[in-house]
């Protein structure tokens, strides 16, 4: 009988390969997975152990049928034992999409790049319970283009502009803007005001908010943690320096966002008669839940806020309260050409408020 290769054979150099031995599939990337050396008796053991909760049903069938690769690109079988593969392959799936009944549109599309309008409820990239039903996957279907890349994310519950790269070639130098915080970006929010005098709830705008934040992985929302006035690093209202990011620990505020107030009035939405403000915001420093954070902080928690400044319990999505957020304009100096570039969003707030009212 011919002994099983080795790890080390199989997995020739040890390092992870640039390209998935599975193409692009109705828009969804085939999903690398680490697999144990012990543990368990086969691959499929192993993977119904860490999904079959989901759907494991799915996961049999995709074994039986060859969907699960090595980084040679050989099938692993439901017979497939632990210790001949480091990884494995196989297109994510979920038994069953609700539909999310909002368009994506395309703002702008050209060699390099492609600008969208994401609605409300959409994720940006796959994941969880949404696979076909995200951005990505969807403008990939729509347009195409297998090779679609975000440069940035949103949130699910935030609608607004949202860059991709069509071109692999070319997305390098718009990638190292992101990463050098040279992308500059507008948001407004809607707010319900106090129906009266608040001493929590500021009066002046703009204003300039900075505090510290950080999110900790499997909590859904982020922490604000305390720091001394001496530890602030530099003086409120400075912009973030630019830079690439280092392992060297912040001190003091790491999150800092300007507010403008638009308007003051009436909600001409579901929050119909209620006192509402609109706000345009710049934040000077991205943050998980920045934002939001920011805008509870100072009593102006955004309507329909499931996170802040209370967590919600975990219900279905109601399409007509969607989160009142917008990402409302992003620009750069374009690394290609030097001209400076602008997208900006047609989508409006549902809540903000009336005009003459």
């Amino acid at each position: 009988m011919t002994a099983a290769p080795s790890r080390q054979s199989v997995w020739n150099t040890g390092s992870v390969p640039q390209r998935p031995p599975l193409p692009v599939r109705d828009g969804v990337n085939a999903t690398r997975l680490s697999v144990p050396a012990t543990g368990w008796t086969t691959v499929l053991d192993y993977v119904l152990h860490r999904w079959g909760h989901v759907d494991p049903d799915g996961i049999l069938q995709r074994f039986r049928t060859g969907e699960v690769r090595a980084a040679d690109g050989t099938a692993v079988t439901e017979t497939t034992p632990l210790g001949i593969h480091d990884f494995v392959w196989y297109y994510r799936s979920v038994p069953h999409e609700e539909p999310i009944p909002f368009p994506v549109t395309v703002l702008h599309q050209d060699e390099h790049l492609l600008a969208v309008d994401k609605p409300h409820f959409l994720p940006t990239t796959p994941g969880g319970r949404f696979v076909q039903e995200s951005a990505l996957v969807r403008l990939r279907n729509q347009l195409g283009l297998d090779h679609l890349v975000p440069m940035h994310r949103l949130d699910r519950a935030t609608a607004g502009v949202l860059l991709f790269s069509t071109n692999p070639d070319t997305r390098g130098p718009y990638q190292v803007l992101f990463e050098r915080r040279q992308v500059w970006k507008t948001y407004e929010a809607v707010s319900a005001l106090p129906s009266g005098p608040s001493p929590d709830v500021p009066t002046r705008f703009p204003l300039t908010y900075r505090n510290r934040m950080d999110k900790v992985k499997g909590v859904l929302t982020a922490r604000t943690l305390d720091y001394g006035p001496r530890e602030s690093g530099r003086c409120p209202g400075a912009p973030a320096r630019p830079g690439r990011k280092t392992n060297q620990g912040t001190v003091g505020a790491n999150a800092e966002t300007r507010i403008e107030l638009l308007g003051r009035g009436v909600s001409a939405g579901t929050w119909a008669g209620a006192g509402v403000g609109h706000f345009r915001l710049f934040p000077r420093t991205g943050r998980t839940h920045q934002l939001r954070v920011h805008l509870a902080a100072l009593g102006l928690g955004i309507l329909n806020d499931a996170f802040y400044p209370v967590l919600q319990d975990v219900a279905p999505d109601d399409h007509e309260r969607p989160l009142q957020l917008l990402a409302h304009t992003i620009g750069f100096t374009d690394p290609l050409t030097g001209a400076e570039r602008q997208f900006s969003s047609r989508l409006k707030l549902r809540e903000r408020p009336e005009p003459g009212r």
